[in-house]
């Protein structure tokens, strides 16, 4: 678990890894990025015109092609918003545990959230986005400290294995009380099941804008972080003989993973798979110098999910699929690839 990490930390540095080499693929990566993002405002379950699309950027909104582009703008800022903090998150939670799978959904982040919210809503009646937000940041942080003191345990600590099964175990026991609160409930249930679906349909700046300041400290935190990822990429022990404190690392890098996972949550539901396809993706092109592998994931996140949303927008005409279900139909294979590929019993 450790040690696979540390030479690939040296070999970041080489030749393929250059400085040259990622202005390449940072420039490839933004102009993919603009790209999908007018693919975003101008495609969807109508064929809309470039004069009401030019006119729908202006703030008009008196035909209906205007109102299309309208609602198609919040929702694309939400796709890059949520894409973005899925991916950073998920990166830093691979740094924080060393853990090759780490992800929020798999490792029962995404899930503890959800159940907190689904609790406040149906037992405290909530509404607001502010409450939305606060349910989901104490289901994260609940859930991320769960599941890392029952990885812990045993020999050998928290490995990639014991987490990943920790995750599971606690993903699916949320499930399952979500759905014990929600079944006598039918006042809710209908809200709720679409909500779980995950997505970022029917999204409003109302609704986004109480959600910015939690989303701007996580990505400001997980930056800060990065060099100490990079220590902590080396071991522990190496890592404190280096200056660094450990466990402070650890929890910085952990609260900003919590506060992008939960307020993402709150805003679009679980999505999964964003968090560990990005990263791997990303440590192809960069290297895993997290100071280049935490940006870089993040502009992919927004394009990964501002691409499935797009796409479930035009395979299902005139419904659309949810960002969620394209995200799962990506990272599944992906995941048992992984697995694959880092031969579970030595994890």
């Amino acid at each position: 678990m450790i040690g696979q990490d540390a030479p690939a930390l040296r070999g970041a540095t080489g030749p393929g890894q250059g400085k040259a080499l990622r202005g390449i693929w940072l420039v490839g990566l933004l102009l993919a990025f603009l790209v999908l993002v007018a693919l975003s405002v101008t495609v969807g379950a109508r064929d809309v015109a470039w004069a009401d699309i030019v006119a729908a950027l202006s703030g008009e909104t008196e035909t209906i092609g205007q109102a299309a582009v309208a609602v198609r703008i919040p929702r694309t800022a939400l796709a890059v918003l949520a894409g973005s903090a899925l991916a950073m998150a998920g990166g830093l939670m691979q740094g924080v545990t060393r853990n090759p799978l780490a992800d929020p959904g798999i490792l029962g982040v995404n899930a503890g959230a959800s159940l907190a919210v689904v609790v406040a809503v149906a037992w405290f009646d909530i509404s607001s986005a502010e409450a939305y937000l606060w349910s989901a940041l104490f289901g994260a942080a609940f859930a991320t400290l769960f599941v890392y003191r029952i990885g812990s345990l045993g020999a050998g600590g928290a490995t990639p294995l014991k987490l990943t099964l920790a995750g599971a175990a606690t993903s699916i026991a949320c499930a399952s009380l979500v759905i014990a609160v929600v079944l006598p409930r039918n006042d809710i249930a209908g809200g709720i099941q679409s909500w779980q679906i995950g997505g970022v349909a029917g999204a409003t700046f109302d609704r986004i804008m109480p959600m910015l300041p939690c989303l701007v400290a996580g990505f400001v935190i997980g930056l800060v972080c990065a060099r100490k990822l990079n220590s902590l990429a080396l071991g522990d022990d190496l890592a404190a003989g280096l200056g660094e404190n450990v466990a402070v690392a650890r929890f910085l890098a952990s609260l900003g993973g919590v506060l992008l996972c939960g307020a993402t949550t709150a805003l679009c539901g679980p999505i999964g798979f964003v968090g560990l396809v990005v990263p791997h993706l990303c440590r192809l092109l960069v290297g895993v110098d997290y100071r280049w592998l935490l940006p870089f994931s993040s502009l992919a996140g927004a394009c990964l999910l501002l691409g499935a949303d797009v796409v479930g927008r035009v395979v299902a005409r005139p419904g659309e699929i949810e960002v969620s279900i394209i995200t799962a139909l990506i990272g599944a294979p992906f995941f048992i690839w992984i697995v694959r590929r880092q031969r579970v019993r030595e994890l």
